[in-house]
């Protein structure tokens, strides 16, 4: 399988290629965990409710026990202590669930931030790069083929997909040059065809 082009220029483009898409996934990589981190700190005012309720809840059921232990009184005292501690224990209770919304906004926004430019690069950068790499793994085979058979199929394969400027530029007649076996002429289509997908000339 041929990964990467022969020929410098082609290669260079496709490694600029692969860098940018890799430097496009990673900022939005670190544009999704910036994000998670700016969210999941706004989950700090839960924990202080939850914190905050806790301790005033604590307070109240040990003021609600103290006072249980004045003679006669002591219950119907102990009831308004009872009371606003549950309040606290509300409070507490809000907290906690404030964290875990937060948590889940900082887990699937920043997600959903980043996977679709990610995905839409990865989805181009491989349609693209498995593209050639069929059409230059091909030519690659038909390269190391004996003369004469892999330069007729190279040429043929020309003929099909390059620009005729270009097929015109290396014979007037490059079909009727094929047919007829114009070894010079099949030679040079076959190289075009190695050139414009990047691989080196074959070997005479």
């Amino acid at each position: 399988m041929t990964i990467y082009a022969d020929r410098p220029l082609r290669f260079l483009l496709q490694l600029c290629a692969d860098t940018a898409t890799a430097a496009w996934i990673a900022a939005w990589v670190w544009a999704g965990l910036a994000l998670h981190d700016t969210l999941s700190a706004l989950a700090v005012p839960g924990e202080l409710m939850e914190s905050a309720g806790e301790g005033f809840a604590e307070n109240m059921a040990d003021a609600a026990e103290r006072v249980r232990e004045v003679p006669l009184a002591g219950d119907n005292l102990a009831a308004p202590f009872t009371s606003v501690g549950e309040a606290g224990g509300s409070l507490s209770e809000a907290g906690r669930g404030f964290q875990e919304t937060m948590g889940l906004v900082a887990l699937v926004l920043p997600l959903l931030t980043a996977a679709m430019p990610v995905l839409f690069a990865l989805l181009l950068w491989a349609m693209t790069r498995a593209r050639w790499i069929r059409r230059a793994s091909g030519a690659a085979a038909l390269r190391s083929l004996p003369d004469e058979a892999g330069a007729s199929l190279l040429a043929l394969r020309a003929m099909a997909s390059a620009r005729p400027r270009l097929l015109t530029a290396v014979h007037p007649d490059p079909v009727g040059a094929w047919r007829a076996g114009d070894r010079a002429a099949i030679a040079k289509l076959a190289d075009l065809e190695l050139k414009r997908v990047g691989l080196r000339a074959r070997r005479r």
